[in-house]
């Protein structure tokens, strides 16, 4: 049966869906410049890598009640026919692969009073949640009306300003602050100090060119949460992130194998990674699950969270650590930084088969 892979994310607690080959990146909401008389969905610019990128709130384009920006929202770069545009949600899900058979018509009488439905490409549902499909296209408008009007705002001297630090708390000076929190005062009026000082980081981040030009050698990570650690996992290999539904424990097994689910209709076994990595449990209760493909083996891995989906280049993942046991080290591909934290992206092929964990040998 054809399916198609879709990123899920969610806005005002509804939740939506886009195919996957209309996103090109992802990341935490950074600090944007504001311009004059641009249409009313795009709420600033950003200088992505050199490039400008007009980013709009999905709230405003879909005619909702706009929420204050906050710095867990995230910025999805979509793409429709060599048009980019940053588009603002509150929380990204993950992806989720699905069948043309799962994909109904948009009842009118669930959304209309909260989404204009010309949006609309169909609906879903996916873990109790229905999922609102949209079309790129629809989305998409005005942005060489934007791009122009952010070359003429000079983004150059706009840069050299974002260059000068915040000053610490006990020396703020409302009247000295640049003229560019007008993002703030605009999208996050009650804000504070620390909080813009992590807008503005993540702007300065993103500001940074590339090694390559070339978007599609970035390396996109999902981020998992496990015994308070954090890990990266290939996100070609996954399929999906679920909430563990009624699981079934399989007798004489070994601890690691869980149990199995139905997963629509599919039995999936469970494996729990935390002994291979070597982490004390703590959680016993896990309720969340990542299921990936790894060497044509298909699995649920149990994990405490799922916290984002990342894009990285390679110069931005350090070799592990030689201080970790060979043994060990062959988990990893290496470590990067994520929220002043560190996370360890999983090589999940060796964590599976060397880790020996392999779940075929289950029947």
């Amino acid at each position: 049966m054809e399916s198609q892979i879709y990123l899920t994310f969610e806005l005002n607690s509804l939740w939506y869906g886009l195919k996957i080959d209309h996103i090109r990146e992802i990341f935490k909401l950074p600090e944007l410049t504001p311009i004059a008389d641009a249409p009313g969905d795009i709420i600033g610019i950003l200088n992505l890598r050199g490039d400008i990128l007009p980013v709009m709130h999905l709230a405003k384009r879909l005619g909702q009640t706009v929420p204050a920006c906050q710095v867990s929202d995230s910025v999805i770069v979509i793409e429709w026919q060599g048009v980019c545009v940053g588009m603002v949600v509150n929380w990204v899900h993950g992806v989720q692969a699905l069948p043309s058979s799962m994909i109904e018509p948009v009842p009118t009488y669930e959304y209309r009073n909260s989404v204009n439905l010309a949006f609309a490409s169909g609906v879903a549902e996916i873990d109790d949640h229905l999922v609102l499909l949209l079309n790129p296209e629809s989305l998409i408008r005005q942005t060489d009306e934007v791009s122009m009007m952010a070359w003429e705002a000079n983004l150059d001297n706009m840069d050299d300003e974002r260059n000068t630090p915040y000053p610490d708390e006990q020396m703020v000076d409302t009247q000295q602050q640049p003229a560019f929190t007008n993002f703030f005062s605009r999208c996050h009026p009650n804000i504070t100090l620390e909080e813009k000082a992590i807008f503005h980081q993540r702007a300065v981040h993103l500001r940074h060119t590339l090694e390559s030009s070339d978007v599609s050698e970035l390396i996109p990570l999902a981020v998992v949460e496990l015994e308070g650690e954090y890990f990266g996992l290939e996100l070609q290999q996954i399929q999906e992130f679920i909430n563990i539904p009624r699981m079934q424990p399989i007798p004489c097994c070994p601890p690691h194998i869980m149990g199995n689910i139905n997963l629509r209709g599919e039995i999936m076994t469970l494996i729990d990674i935390r002994q291979a990595l070597d982490l004390t449990h703590t959680v016993e209760n896990i309720s969340k699950a990542v299921i990936i493909e790894v060497d044509e083996i298909v699995a649920g891995i149990m994990v405490d969270q799922v916290l984002d989906v990342i894009y990285l280049t390679s110069s931005e993942i350090t070799e592990v650590p030689t201080t970790l046991p060979k043994s060990y080290q062959t988990f990893f591909q290496g470590t990067t930084q994520y929220h002043q934290k560190s996370l360890s992206v999983l090589d999940l092929s060796q964590v599976l088969f060397q880790g020996d964990l392999v779940v075929d040998q289950v029947a």
